[in-house]
């Protein structure tokens, strides 16, 4: 929900934590944690209010008072987390010394230090207060709930509302798929006579992402078979549906002669009066109804009471943008994106009325960069096409290269397109808008692995805890709800057949770029970029490909750094955050001798976590055991040889990924064992030692575990390893029981046996288990 209310959903528990902990607050500040909670708890429910808007519907008082509590909330909450981190980090047990007199001093200087921190935090609190309480009074001048009300009863003309009424000459590359799902809806019923035999209604539901043309294919296919029928009726629902209005245009439509008649009936009518209506007007009619864009199954439950089955050979079409409810809707037909060929004919007919009326001889090559970009959703070749209308060819790169919705000028398509897609965004639940604008970090085509997004959504916050499931398989349900609501891309891997990563397609990045800068959500620092500020006050950035020194610039309240592919210069010391919560430095050409500034690792007690994957940094400092709140550490294809053992203290690291492909990998000792949080675990090397494999054995919470083996030298090893896998009383989670044939001392020297047994028990297991083994050679 962060992108709605900020820091609040993570804040809140946070000031009660601070009222029953131990932290010994002074009454004075006490009283002020709890005048903050209660007024952050009405701040948050009028934030979630102004959410259900759209944001350019909103009063611009609204949105400067919303945009202005959120930054209050992330203030808030960093001062409350180096409260936090502070208090915790001085323990009592934090100095075993003989020396007793050494031991009070230290313990006085402790003493000393917690009360001087108590007094920071209580001077900030009390600032806080004060801003929240000139924001709370704002919010009463400007009278944000009557603002937000007037805003959500006004509502624009629906742009796709044109694809009804498109002249048929217009419809370009739809003819393969309306004969399709012609050919579904009249299959077996005689198409064109009088069906011999009466057939059961028939329900196709076309699903794709906004702007393919579902509502356009529906509508050729209505307007080719409606002479067939007796009863036809064409309805839109919408993303906030009146249920009793939809069912009312159903009624309408089916009669259109006796409409003035009925109109006063039917507008007195609640919603089971019209279900029981419409089925009487359906009972003996064939008929044949679409029900365009659906958006939840709740809607579509009331409304398919009234589509009576009556062995009439009736049809109906919806259409919808998610997968889940097209799937329980009726049967699924996946509208597919326009070959090249049709993307360049509706490309060139928009822009000239046709290919052969091109006044260039040969199309220009950024042509076919722009219909790529595309991807073959007509909504974007229309919106890109009419960028360029009345632009020289030579130009045309220029409009490519700042393609995006801020560049239409006051164009009508562009504005369309923008707010087509913005349905689909306000449509997402809070906490999944968070995960979707995250996505503004990576660039343009960009392969997003599965795992990787998952982890920085966890170190984020942006997962909410769910009693019983990890925050992973938390976070894997909200990738696969935005692969389902079609604002994202799947990649499949080519052999298992499993989704591994995913794209963004470049017209949602470019929508979700621009919501990221309209709400200071992720900051994007490009090699486009000539001016740099010397203060950002950004709280999350993206600096991709860059060159231009950043070295010096001051980022007090930056919480997350996404680098990728950037020269050493670009990327700020870490000196300069005060903050971080994600550090995430990829691709990018450090030099061996030059460590970035990972001497200052310690500095980062916020950290959760930390990427220098494909880096050339060659160690890692043992400053890196005092982030005690690191989750993720991913090292791969570095040039590290070994980890230090201060990595040991990691007790909340829940993935660590130490593997190097083609190269020696990294050496990790025997201090594995206490990493009792790890959930995933990637070694290029296993430790073949019965120690390590003992160590491995204490990993109870461990999920994924991928290593290589080369060869298992004695039982006691085997029956180690395999103790990472089987049901024990340590481990009472339903991993899985190896059985007797690990009890043959034969299968200790063939290592491909091992694996093999292992895969082949988990396989067969029948509560599948949580543990999942990879194994490589060497």
């Amino acid at each position: 929900m962060e992108v709605v209310t900020g820091a609040m959903g993570s804040l809140l528990p946070k000031l009660g934590e601070l009222l029953v902990g131990e932290y010994k607050l002074q009454k004075g500040v006490k009283e002020d944690v709890e005048s903050l909670e209660r007024e952050m708890k009405s701040m948050n429910a009028a934030l979630v209010k102004v959410a259900e808007v759209p944001r350019d519907q909103l009063d611009n008082q609204v949105i400067v008072w919303a945009d202005e509590l959120r930054e209050l909330s992330y203030d808030m909450e960093d001062a409350i987390d180096n409260f936090l981190v502070c208090i915790e980090g001085m323990g009592s047990d934090a100095v075993a010394d003989s020396n007793k007199l050494k031991q009070l001093i230290v313990k006085m200087a402790n003493l000393f230090t917690k009360g001087k921190t108590r007094h920071q935090i209580a001077s900030a609190i009390r600032d806080i207060k004060n801003r929240a309480q000139e924001v709370a009074g704002r919010r009463d001048r400007y009278r944000v709930d009557d603002a937000v009300a007037n805003a959500a009863g006004k509502h624009k003309v629906d742009p796709r509302v044109l694809a009804l009424y498109k002249d048929p000459k217009e419809l370009i590359g739809i003819e393969d798929a309306r004969n399709e799902l012609t050919r579904r809806l009249t299959d077996g019923d005689g198409y064109g006579d009088v069906p011999k035999q009466q057939p059961k209604m028939k329900i196709v539901s076309i699903v794709g992402p906004g702007g393919l043309g579902k509502t356009t294919l529906a509508k050729a296919v209505y307007d080719r078979l409606q002479t067939q029928f007796e009863y036809t009726a064409f309805v839109p629902v919408g993303r906030n549906p009146e249920v009793k209005k939809v069912l009312r245009d159903i009624l309408l439509e089916l009669d259109r002669k006796q409409k003035q008649e009925c109109m006063g009936d039917v507008v007195t009518l609640d919603e089971r009066q019209l279900i029981d209506k419409l089925r009487r007007r359906l009972e003996n009619a064939r008929y044949f109804i679409v029900i365009d864009d659906i958006w939840d199954l709740k809607a579509w439950n009331i409304i398919k009471c009234a589509l009576l089955d009556n062995n009439h050979g009736s049809r109906v079409i919806t259409t919808t943008r998610i997968l889940d409810v097209a799937t329980k809707t009726g049967d699924i037909y996946k509208l597919k994106p326009l070959s090249q060929y049709l993307s360049e004919e509706l490309f060139y007919t928009r822009l000239f009325g046709g290919k052969d009326k091109c006044p260039f001889d040969q199309p220009a090559e950024v042509s076919n960069k722009i219909l790529q970009k595309c991807g073959g959703v007509p909504l974007a070749i229309i919106t890109i096409a009419s960028l360029l209308v009345g632009k020289p060819m030579e130009d045309w790169s220029k409009v490519f290269n700042s393609i995006g919705f801020g560049s239409g000028d006051n164009n009508t398509d562009v504005e369309n397109s923008r707010r087509i897609l913005l349905f689909s965004y306000y449509d997402l639940p809070c906490h999944l808008r968070s995960c979707l604008l995250h996505l503004s970090i990576y660039p343009e085509d960009y392969s997003i692995m599965k795992d990787t997004l998952i982890w920085q959504w966890v170190a984020e916050g942006f997962i909410n805890e769910e009693p019983g499931v990890s925050l992973f398989e938390t976070g894997e349900k909200y990738f696969y709800e935005l692969l389902n609501r079609s604002m994202i891309q799947p990649v499949e891997h080519p052999a298992k057949h499993t989704i591994y990563a995913c794209h963004i397609h470049d017209m949602v990045l470019d929508m979700i770029c621009l919501l990221s800068k309209e709400q200071n959500f992720v900051t994007i620092l490009d090699s486009n970029e000539e001016h740099t500020p010397s203060q950002c006050n950004a709280r999350r950035l993206a600096i991709q490909k860059r060159v231009v020194p950043l070295a010096n610039m001051s980022m007090p309240k930056l919480r997350s750094c996404y680098a990728t592919m950037c020269d050493p210069n670009a990327v700020p010391s870490v000196s300069n955050f005060q903050a971080l919560r994600v550090l995430a430095m990829e691709k990018c050409s450090f030099e061996r001798d030059r460590p970035y500034h990972l001497e200052h690792l310690g500095r980062l007690p916020q950290l959760r976590y930390l990427s220098l994957r494909s880096t050339h940094i060659t160690k890692i400092p043992e400053e890196i055991g005092h982030l005690k709140l690191l989750q993720t550490l991913n090292l791969r294809n570095t040039h590290i040889k070994e980890l230090p053992e201060s990595i040991g203290l990691l007790r909340k690291l829940k993935c660590l990924l130490a593997d190097v492909y083609g190269g020696a990998g990294i050496t990790v000792s025997n201090w594995i064992g206490n990493l009792t949080s790890l959930e995933e675990l990637h070694l290029v090397s296993a430790d073949e030692s019965c120690i390590f494999a003992k160590e491995l054995s204490k990993l109870t919470e461990l999920r994924v575990l991928i290593c290589s083996l080369a060869t298992v030298k004695d039982e006691c090893w085997l029956k180690n390893f395999c103790g990472v896998f089987m049901q024990s009383a340590e481990n009472p989670s339903p991993r899985i029981s190896l059985g007797e044939e690990f009890e043959d001392n034969a299968y200790a020297s063939d290592v491909h046996k091992v694996t093999a047994a292992v895969r082949r028990a988990i396989n067969t297991h029948p509560n599948r288990p949580t543990l999942a083994l990879s194994t490589y050679g060497r």
